[in-house]
């Protein structure tokens, strides 16, 4: 147990720093550090971004009290079930994706500089394996309900997720 604490301390501390680094009200533009062109067609596609991943940042705060069997005035991650309709049908974790979308992509998009691009892949990948880790937890709470929906429900790619669902009920229509 002690080893895992340090292992998610460890992320936990490196995707704060990235997530401050890399906000889209970006320190380092606003002191001058990095200066970037402004490119309007691109802020507008970053604000189109960070709206989507926002909406899936907040989809467990909104998901999981109704559908997760959260006991009243507990915290919305306390879930007694396993939730696999909605966003959860597409991704496993909306909210780590989200927050890809809304901060490290985002960010790219307003202000293109390398700098972003190299900062928002460490960040993606340290958010990819804090999935994974959070996958075998979530095995072990959840059992062999959770393998299934891990075989069904891709980790963090939404549009394999909306294809997959897509076919899903596509087959069961035809089926009837």
């Amino acid at each position: 147990m002690m080893r895992w604490a340090k292992k998610n301390i460890f992320w936990s501390t490196l995707l704060t720093v990235l997530c401050i680094v890399c906000f889209p009200v970006n320190p380092l533009i606003l002191t001058g550090v990095v200066k970037t062109n402004y490119c309007p067609p691109l802020f507008i596609i970053g604000w189109v971004v960070w709206a989507f991943g926002m909406v899936l940042v907040m989809a467990p705060i909104v998901m999981f009290p109704r559908r997760g069997g959260v006991a009243k005035g507990k915290s919305f991650v306390n879930t007694t079930r396993l939730v696999d309709t909605g966003i959860y049908a597409i991704v496993r974790h909306p909210q780590y994706t989200g927050g890809i979308y809304a901060i490290f992509i985002t960010t790219l998009l307003w202000y293109p500089h390398w700098l972003f691009g190299l900062l928002g892949a460490i960040g993606t990948v340290a958010i990819y394996v804090s999935c994974r880790e959070e996958d075998q937890r979530l095995i072990e709470k959840f059992g062999d309900d959770y393998i299934r929906y891990i075989q069904k429900v891709p980790r963090m790619n939404f549009f394999v997720g909306l294809i997959r669902l897509l076919r899903s009920r596509t087959a069961k229509s035809h089926q009837k």
